[in-house]
């Protein structure tokens, strides 16, 4: 006896079935990576508790979002892609190595914990190229590598960072200060005003709101831009943004103390006010953002 012919709907269906199989093998992957990576993974929830690493609970909903915006654009089928899987597994069992050892201590306290999130995002990423392969994986690239941000900056990284920050925050102060006609003496990162003098310390770097914004631009450039320069030039403006906002930030600070009394140090817009030049720093990235999608919208048209 001969068989009957298989029509392309059957085909269809057998392969649909397979890929919602493969999606569930990836998931119950998932889930036993979590129960692998508890304990690290409740680490990086007591560093959520912090300013810096408040964003890091979250990373996971916007990957997930990403890719249920993005669902219509991703494969139907899948294939097992065993050579990047292999990598990203060797990678992240080396990570889990070094976190285990005395040499990621040089990192700061968080070292350990951020690499053993890295070594997490690594397996998680691995088991997609296992179980979705590597067309899924390539068209979902930007929400899975997103997950790299989970990993909490450590202490030694940040130090630094925020070093640097300071040092500039308080060098585009010091311009916006002469650009206002303040009296100013600016030594480093102290200003004498008439009546007070003013420190810019580490924790007003403003890295916490830099690295939110960075991330802000990422997502931006992803959704609404196609061409990669336009999305470099939206990433790259953040960093002297940040610093702008920051230096801004200094300014009517010194300013209110100037005009209004050195008690204008300890309201709420130094020890709160962050939030409301974040707020005022996505104006001109929202504007940069509708001119260079403006622009693309054109370039299509034509």
């Amino acid at each position: 006896m001969e068989s009957a012919p298989i029509t392309d709907a059957a085909a269809t269906a057998v392969c649909a079935n397979g890929f919602r199989r493969r999606r569930a093998a990836f998931a119950v992957w998932c889930v036993v990576l979590v129960a692998a990576f508890f304990k690290p993974l409740c680490d990086l929830a007591r560093l959520a508790a912090t300013d810096l690493h408040s964003h890091t609970l979250l990373i996971p909903f916007i990957s997930a979002y990403l890719i249920y915006v993005e669902r219509r654009r991703l494969p139907g089928q899948s294939t097992t892609s065993w050579l990047p899987a292999l990598v990203l597994g060797g990678v992240a069992l080396g990570l889990v190595v070094i976190a285990n050892g005395a040499k990621a201590l040089a990192l700061g306290k968080e070292g350990p914990t951020a690499l053993l999130i890295l070594a997490f995002v690594g397996l998680v990423m691995a088991g997609g190229f296992v179980c979705l392969g590597a067309p899924w994986m390539r068209a979902a690239a930007f929400p899975m590598a997103f997950l790299v941000f989970m990993a909490p900056l450590p202490e030694r990284i940040v130090f630094h960072v925020e070093h640097w920050l300071k040092l500039a925050s308080a060098e585009t102060a010091a311009w916006f200060f002469d650009l206002a006609g303040t009296p100013v003496l600016h030594d480093g990162v102290f200003f004498r005003l008439p009546g007070i003098l003013i420190e810019v310390a580490q924790e007003c770097s403003g890295i916490r709101s830099s690295y939110v914004l960075f991330m802000v631009s990422l997502i931006a450039a992803y959704l609404f831009l196609r061409s990669p320069w336009r999305r470099a030039i939206l990433v790259a403006v953040v960093i002297p943004l940040g610093i702008v906002r920051n230096g801004f930030r200094i300014l009517v600070l010194g300013w209110l103390c100037v005009q209004y009394g050195p008690q204008m140090i300890h309201t709420w817009i130094h020890h709160r006010g962050g939030p409301v030049f974040f707020v005022l720093s996505l104006i001109p990235l929202f504007l940069l953002l509708y001119g260079l999608w403006r622009g693309e919208q054109r370039k299509k048209r034509a």
